[in-house]
């Protein structure tokens, strides 16, 4: 594969390759990862300004977001999401920005449930969400196609949660959402919560009890570095094993659960007395690098391998200035191609190293999602 032109703002640019291989199903990458998850961010907007994500200091009304045209539409997402779907892709997780900001979601839900594999199976197909319209849309999200929803939800102390979403939203409207989703027929769903210590820690007790014994997984996140615009300290992560010794000292012995499928982000455990399932994603003290099957694609159409990359690869010029020719599939998916066998990301292994490059610039979470 020719070598791509990279531009000053972190973005590679491919030519059309020479020769055009046919789509290889199962692709690996330099760790013989191979690729199975897709995350497409539909905006890069969010009605929340979460101090870990998309701080209010940073991002103002001033800050320079995508413009309509800049965004991919439907159509050429899932366009691009069949063209995923035969090197190996078989699960698919709408993303933002807030993704239920993104006008008549439902329409782009209903044609990816339609795209099947070369098997002839449907695509796991879900959606994460701040919850903050969950109310609103949860039917039509299920009647679309939707088949599972994670709500992020990092408090239920309701200070606590607006000093953390920034722009005062009431943690019963995200808790009325759920029961929405659920009445929806949204079963198993996942509560992610993010822990800073200092900050939210002293809600995981109250969030565990909460969440027990609805059917619902709660999974907490260690406050992780993604981005450059939260400030993100190694004093502030409330690390997994901590978490763990903390439940078990509060009377909430856990028990680890085998992994599901190869690639998991969360590492699964369950309370001693089979009431409820828990998750725990330790990017920092756990990293699962070495069987991280997933790419993300942002809004705009660029292609990134890792959710704390520093360079994205250019796929829309190649979607819209072939849109009219006889091969434009088959050009677009030989760039994926070459990209991920060329892949070799592993920062959460390396993340010593990898911040003490100082140049290094990571492409802002709100922009490809988590």
């Amino acid at each position: 594969m020719p070598s791509a032109k990279l531009h000053s703002d972190g973005i590679k640019h491919w030519p059309v390759p020479a020769q055009l291989l046919p789509s290889a199903g199962n692709l690996s990458d330099r760790f013989n990862r191979s690729l199975h998850d897709l995350r497409i961010s539909v905006t890069d907007r969010c009605n929340f300004r979460c101090t870990y994500c998309m701080p209010k200091e940073i991002f103002t009304k001033d800050y320079p977001y995508l413009s309509q045209n800049e965004l991919l539409s439907f159509e050429e997402i899932t366009r691009l999401a069949k063209i995923f779907v035969l090197h190996g892709v078989r699960k698919i997780r709408l993303t933002g920005g807030e993704p239920l900001l993104r006008k008549n979601i439902e329409d782009l839900i209903a044609m990816l449930a339609d795209i099947r594999t070369p098997e002839g199976h449907a695509l796991d197909l879900t959606l994460t969400t701040n919850g903050s319209l969950l109310r609103k849309k949860a039917s039509a999200l299920r009647a679309a196609g939707l088949k599972r929803l994670t709500v992020s939800l990092d408090a239920l102390d309701d200070p606590i949660f607006k000093s953390m979403n920034d722009v005062d939203f009431p943690v019963g409207d995200v808790l009325d959402g759920i029961q929405a989703a659920s009445n929806a027929g949204f079963d198993q769903i996942k509560i992610n919560m993010v822990v800073k210590r200092g900050v939210n820690d002293h809600e995981i007790i109250p969030m565990v009890k909460y969440f027990k014994n609805t059917g619902h997984t709660l999974r907490f996140i260690e406050f992780m570095d993604v981005g450059d615009s939260n400030a993100w300290q190694a004093h502030d992560v409330m690390r997994t094993d901590d978490i763990i010794t903390l439940l078990d000292a509060a009377g909430f012995p856990l028990v680890p659960l085998p992994a599901q499928q190869l690639g998991e982000t969360a590492q699964r455990f369950q309370h001693q007395d089979g009431s409820a399932e828990l998750g725990f994603i330790s990017s920092v003290s756990h990293a699962f690098c070495r069987d991280c099957n997933r790419a993300r694609l942002s809004t705009q159409g660029m292609l990134y391998t890792c959710l704390f990359a520093s360079e994205g690869h250019d796929l829309r010029e190649h979607l819209r200035s072939t849109a009219n020719t006889v091969n434009a599939d088959e050009i677009v998916a030989n760039i994926i191609r070459g990209i991920w066998e060329d892949r070799g990301d592993r920062y959460s292994e390396l993340r010593d190293i990898e911040r003490r490059a100082s140049h290094r610039k990571k492409i802002e979470m709100s922009y490809i999602g988590g």
